[in-house]
């Protein structure tokens, strides 16, 4: 599925928070949205996801409006936000279940799709466990398995690896990159981390609101003339990696 985002900005009262903003995602790949904190990414994460309305431009997912068509576009989209979202006194497959119903599926299939999920994640056995119980990266495996309950073709993650250890973030977007490459999955991970990103990615640089690169992270490093994405990273946005 592929996501266009055109022409896209957003103020805070007089505060110009996002400033023509354009650009299109490529299906079944994993896109880095990268930016300093207060570059603008949680802010265009509200837009894409209906949390904010849109002010200027509008967001195309699989050629849908998300202005004239938004219930159709929004059923191709799964959502990790940066804040846990999970219910912490019910147990990981209640949390799922309530999900489900909420996207209108059937109990047995909800229960289907959300145990292979758990599988895949390894956290099958903690299906009847309650979330407080888990740890932080397990927190969001379990909320990665909620996005893809209703089958989106794009998952928007905001930031998914805050508070977890370098071990835990490495394993989870380990996991999403798999994804990816198994199902086809269209990703836009946001974050502030250079580790986070490779070179052989699509990156998108933010920064003060205004989008200074996109392409991938080799080509971004070439015509900047920069060793590495982390250099690359410095120079654009003035932030150390």
């Amino acid at each position: 599925m592929t996501i266009e985002a055109r022409n896209i900005s957003f103020r805070y009262g007089d505060k110009p928070v996002l400033k023509e903003v354009s650009f299109a995602l490529t299906s079944g790949h994993f896109h880095a949205l990268l930016g300093p904190n207060g570059a603008g990414k949680s802010t265009l994460f509200g837009l894409l996801t209906r949390l904010l309305a849109l002010q200027q431009g509008d967001i195309l997912m699989a050629g849908q409006s998300l202005k004239n068509q938004p219930a159709e576009a929004m059923r191709q989209i799964g959502v990790v936000f940066q804040q846990n979202a999970l219910d912490l006194d019910l147990t990981v497959r209640q949390n799922l279940m309530y999900h489900g119903a909420l996207h209108g599926l059937s109990r047995k299939e909800t229960r289907a799709r959300g145990d292979r999920e758990l599988e895949r994640f390894g956290l099958l056995d903690r299906a009847n466990d309650a979330v407080r119980k888990l740890n932080g990266g397990h927190r969001r495996r379990v909320e990665i398995a909620r996005a893809l309950l209703h089958q989106p073709s794009l998952l928007l993650l905001d930031e998914p690896t805050v508070g977890l250890d370098v071990a835990s973030r490495r394993a989870l977007n380990d996991h999403v990159r798999t994804l990816c490459d198994d199902d086809g999955l269209t990703v836009l991970w946001a974050t502030h981390l250079i580790e986070e990103v490779q070179q052989e990615d699509r990156v998108l640089i933010l920064h003060q609101g205004q989008l200074l690169a996109d392409g991938s992270g080799r080509s971004i490093c070439e015509a900047e003339g920069t060793r590495d994405l982390a250099e690359t990273f410095e120079s654009l946005t003035g932030a150390a990696s």
